[in-house]
């Protein structure tokens, strides 16, 4: 069946995170990841939530972001039964593209814990790691 890759509708928020949940990926319903938030942030950059579609079922999204100097790809997820299609790849070429139009030529990823085949995917598309960065982050849900 043929993939359609294409920005997703506020409507199709939810489906994207029952694909985050079914590849496994951490998913906050009640933090970053409630659909208050999603909808918040879809709305303000429509262009980067992308989906990837076999008929009308979702197989594939993900959520790109820009801080001005570079394009941020995150929670990049494809569902199990779909993934070794090239659909990652397709999401990946479009949001790129997508980052592209705002004026990005730097992309950039993180991938958690142990994750091969993100690794394997972002290595074959050009991506290289680096080893002279350290990732700290603070949360204030930690705090309490």
């Amino acid at each position: 069946m043929k993939v359609v890759v294409r920005p997703l509708r506020e409507s199709e928020l939810d489906a994207m995170t029952k694909v985050w949940v079914e590849a496994g990926l951490p998913y906050r319903p009640t933090g970053r990841d409630s659909l208050e938030n999603l909808r918040q942030q879809r709305s303000a950059y429509p262009d980067l939530f992308i989906g990837a579609f076999e008929g009308d079922k979702l197989v594939g999204a993900v959520i790109a972001s820009d801080d001005g100097r570079k394009g941020w790809i995150n929670r990049l997820a494809v569902l199990p039964g779909a993934q070794k299609k090239g659909i990652g790849r397709a999401i990946v070429d479009e949001c790129e593209k997508a980052l592209r139009k705002r004026g990005r030529g730097v992309f950039s990823i993180l991938i958690e814990g142990d994750n091969p085949a993100s690794e394997v995917l972002f290595l074959s598309m050009g991506y290289k790691r680096e080893s002279d960065i350290i990732y700290y982050a603070k949360r204030d849900s930690d705090l309490v």
